[in-house]
């Protein structure tokens, strides 16, 4: 009999999404919640379902950092080619996804803001042939300490840091970052 690794990989992580978002649902509330589907090859799903297993996010967690006025903070990747709030990937060290949010702030917008709970979670499905595995992706929402923005990104995939208050065309998840906005804000 083979035994399929890749599967009990999937198996392990998908149980470490699910407490992730659980655990998330539970200390939060008020959040816009979402549910997203993605096929992806054998081998990002291997990368993706290692890194749920490490830490039931497959994309870390990210920040909606917004000034009172509505406008809102945007990194420009140049790995994806789009508009996308700061975030990143959970260091082994992370504790919980707040602390990955923040750090991921400062270094790709160089800003520290004061955080007010979970904005959006997404649940994700991941599947890749006969594959499926779970994982999360938490958006926390801040209010800026200043608003000086200086990208400091060591992996060299942010270009530019800006505050929008008419969200480019090319935002990745631009609508529902408009959404957010206009619930959480009262700004269209």
């Amino acid at each position: 009999m083979t035994v399929d690794r890749l599967w009990f990989l999937a198996n392990r992580a998908a149980q470490r999404g699910e407490q992730a978002y659980h655990r998330l649902r539970e200390r939060h509330e008020g959040f816009i919640e979402l549910e997203r589907t993605r096929h992806v090859s054998r081998q990002r799903f291997r990368t993706l379902a290692e890194r749920i297993n490490r830490s039931g996010a497959p994309y870390g967690a990210h920040t909606v950092v917004y000034r009172p006025s509505g406008e809102l903070l945007l990194v420009r990747h140049e790995g994806v080619d789009k508009w996308v709030l700061p975030g990143g990937g959970v260091d082994d060290c992370d504790d919980d996804f707040r602390e990955t949010a923040a750090r991921e702030l400062a270094e790709e917008a160089g800003i520290e803001a004061t955080y007010e709970g979970l904005a959006m979670l997404t649940k994700l499905t991941i599947r890749s042939g006969g594959h499926q595995t779970t994982g999360v992706l938490p958006i926390f929402a801040a209010r800026p300490c200043d608003v000086t923005l200086d990208v400091r990104d060591p992996d060299g995939e942010i270009s530019a840091a800006r505050w929008f208050d008419d969200l480019p065309a090319d935002t990745r998840d631009r609508a529902q970052l408009k959404r957010w906005r206009q619930r959480s804000l009262g700004v269209a």
